[in-house]
């Protein structure tokens, strides 16, 4: 077999390929072997037909097609590791000359990682917010805390701001009661904003027994969008206590004994929570300053591919659970369809640069992923799922994604590395460590990375 490889562009090679008949033999003989067991032939038993026979009966030229489509993937493959290609996807081939018993040639054009260069980065420099909890910061952590220890009682009164009603509602569109527009033993509590625009306004006032009508636009439902009038009854108002911040509560909603230790606590998960958020803001920020330095071909089929995935799963996974459509969320986000193809062929753009830019950094600082991280971050995926460490690890093990997660995090490390390198200085003007380098890089795949620009590996059977 000859090959050779013409580069068409940065990102794309086309491979010439010339291979003598006599290395389709096997492919040949596979190729009677297979049509022997699908068909019958009076005179001969299955499997016994001679191979002159199934050229009489059923074409040269039927045997020849199914002996190049099985031969097509290993000629293909030779030739891309002869010329030592990175290939991403699927090739796109074509026979450009089948003699029987001479030769077989074929073109495949396919994409290519492209070759970087990675240039000096311990210069990048980023600001991140200062880590700072003030007091107000953990009044209302502590306050977060105390409402959800609230309790609630019966009262005789008219319901006021903060009241817990029970409630009884029925909506009329042009005077007609909605199939979907009664409920009843609704609970409210007036000033959340839950429900309707109007209805605190309404319930205000009004005490168990008694009943208001509103206009209000619906927020779904069969006449989602209109203007309805809309009937609340009240049946219950129970007022709701908050607890005294003491000792006491302290004890109840924690594990401390006494206040002070419960607020020194709050303002120390901040801290930790402002530490985490810092450390993200820092990844990110270097990201995009490393991205900067970086220049990237952009290889248009896989682009394309990448776009294409990002809308499948978003309209078909994530909206499709919320029970929506594209053109309903693009009207909820005050987005053209224009305006959407911008962003997500950016978005997609910036997710294949990061994974090339990161990928590159792993072969250059010959970061390898142990056994210990890959279970680590196997754990926090699974976790982020739903699902438990056993099933998500069984799914990507069936779904053949281990490459995957060890991409991912061998792609974390890199990113670590380039973060540990910057210079990162908080809104004062100080310059911060960064203490969890792994927590720190975490978040790169969910953040910036494709999930569909795996491509290493996926070469898939070229077929004439």
């Amino acid at each position: 077999m000859k090959s050779a490889v013409e580069t068409l562009n940065p990102t794309r090679v086309r491979l010439t390929v010339e291979v003598p008949f006599e290395e389709l033999k096997p492919s040949l003989d596979a190729a009677y072997k297979k049509i022997n067991q699908q068909v019958t032939v009076k005179g001969f038993r299955q499997g016994k037909i001679p191979a002159r026979v199934i050229d009489q009966r059923f074409g040269r030229g039927a045997v020849l097609e199914e002996a190049v489509n099985d031969a097509l993937p290993k000629f293909y493959t030779e030739a891309v590791n002869e010329g030592e290609l990175n290939v991403l996807g699927q090739p796109d081939v074509d026979i450009t000359e089948l003699k029987d018993g001479e030769l077989l040639a074929f073109t495949a054009e396919v994409d290519i990682r492209p070759a970087l260069e990675i240039p000096d980065y311990s210069g990048i420099e980023v600001e991140v917010d200062a880590v700072e909890v003030s007091d107000e910061d953990v009044t209302k952590s502590v306050e977060q805390l105390r409402e959800r220890f609230a309790t609630t009682s019966p009262v005789e009164r008219a319901a006021q701001d903060g009241d817990v009603l029970t409630l009884n509602l029925e909506a009329k569109v042009d005077g007609e009661v909605l199939e979907d527009g009664v409920a009843e033993g609704v609970t409210y509590t007036v000033g959340s904003g839950e429900l309707l625009d109007g209805i605190d306004e309404a319930v205000t006032g009004v005490e168990a027994g008694g009943s208001a009508t509103f206009t209000s636009e619906l927020k779904g439902g069969s006449a989602e969008g209109k203007e309805a009038e809309v009937k609340v009854e009240v049946t219950e108002v129970k007022s709701r206590e908050l607890p005294e911040l003491d000792d006491d509560f302290a004890q109840l909603a924690s594990e401390f004994d006494t206040f002070e230790e419960l607020q020194a606590d709050s303002r120390k998960r901040l801290e930790q929570m402002k530490k985490y958020d810092q450390a993200t803001q820092a990844q990110e920020k270097v990201l995009d300053e490393l991205l900067k330095l970086v220049e990237v071909p952009m290889p248009e089929k896989l682009l394309a591919d990448e776009i294409e995935t990002r809308k499948h799963n978003l309209v078909n996974h994530q909206l499709g659970q919320m029970g929506l459509d594209l053109a309903k969320y693009l009207e909820i986000q005050g987005k053209s369809e224009e305006e959407f193809d911008a962003e997500t062929k950016e978005q997609a753009e910036k997710g294949i640069k990061t994974q090339f830019i990161l990928d590159e950094l792993v072969n250059k600082e010959k970061l390898n992923v142990s056994q210990e991280e890959l279970t680590e971050h196997l754990m926090r995926r699974a976790q982020s799922s739903g699902m438990s460490p056993d099933q998500f690890a069984q799914a990507v093990v069936e779904g053949g994604q281990v490459p995957m997660l060890v991409g991912e995090v061998a792609r974390g490390k890199a990113l670590a590395v380039v973060v540990e390198a910057a210079t990162v200085k908080d809104s004062n003007g100080e310059v911060i460590e960064l203490d969890d380098e792994d927590e720190t890089a975490e978040t790169v795949e969910a953040s910036e990375a494709s999930e569909a620009t795996e491509a290493e590996g996926t070469e898939e059977k070229p077929e004439a």
